[in-house]
């Protein structure tokens, strides 16, 4: 029995989220293992802009806190690279100081480590994102195009968002 993409992506077209089927978190699995990349980082992207949805940097701090290791710190070297150096050094004399000053102590060049991101608590990330997005609105285009590859994380955000991932996903691969 093969996969039907288009028919299981049928059914979130136009959906609400108030309307979404319980088995979304599982039909975004499997969508996002069979969709094109590009229109899996575009649900995932529209679902982090949506009004139907909580503010963008609560739904990365969940994210980030479903992440393992290697996909916090890869979220942390893209989400620091967006916002700037001037937001960086704000948060750096605020209260996230310490953890940012541990981060990025290698320089412009710094990267970081898994062993890094996993001293920085999803509350800290939810600061460092409403920051960065105030800075530069294009951080959720890069945060949804990064969680396009780890479609676990995205997971936790809940039914009602993934069923919007869903719905731009369906409407992306339509327009093809």
């Amino acid at each position: 029995m093969s996969f039907d993409l288009g028919n299981l992506l049928q059914q979130y077209l136009g959906n609400a989220a108030g309307a979404t089927p319980a088995q979304a978190p599982d039909d975004f699995e499997r969508a996002a293992q069979n969709a094109p990349r590009e229109s899996v980082a575009q649900g995932v992207t529209q679902a982090l802009r949506s009004d139907q949805t909580p503010p963008f940097p609560q739904m990365l701090a969940q994210m980030f806190g479903n992440s393992n290791p290697d996909q916090r710190a890869g979220m942390l070297n893209q989400l620091i690279a967006s916002a700037g150096p001037a937001v960086i050094s704000a948060l750096q004399s605020g209260a996230l100081g310490g953890v940012l000053g541990n981060l990025l102590g290698g320089g412009a060049n710094a990267r970081v480590t898994p062993e890094q991101a996993s001293q920085v608590s999803p509350e800290q990330v939810k600061e460092i994102a409403e920051k960065a997005e105030q800075q530069n609105p294009s951080i959720v285009d890069r945060m949804g195009d990064f969680y396009a590859e780890h479609p676990t994380a995205v997971k936790a955000l809940g039914a009602a968002a993934l069923a919007i991932a869903l719905g731009h996903m369906a409407q992306g691969i339509q327009r093809r």
